[in-house]
Order: structure tokens, then sequence, then C-alpha cells
């Protein structure tokens, strides 16, 4: 049984996680500044 206790807690601590990430990058779109997925691809290349 802990052994399925460790997994919940693990996987809960995943989606806030990735709750929090897409909250930042909502927050960020509202604000105006592009996420990475909107930027050039090769804009490291520039």
């Amino acid at each position: 049984m802990s052994k399925d206790t460790t997994r919940e807690e693990r996987l809960a601590a995943k989606l806030r996680e990735n709750l929090r990430k897409r909250k930042a990058q909502a927050r960020g779109i509202a604000e105006g500044e592009p996420s990475p997925s909107d930027l050039p691809k090769n804009a490291k290349d520039s």
C-alpha cells in the first residue's frame, strides 16, 4: 500500500507543478509576453 501512496504523492506533485507552469504561462500570455512556443525556432541563432 505504501507503494501506491508514494505513486499518488508523486502524481499529485507533478499535477501541482504542471498547474503552476500553466498558470504562469497564462499570465504571460495575458501580459502580452510570448510563450516559448511563440518564439521563432532560430531565435538563439540570430
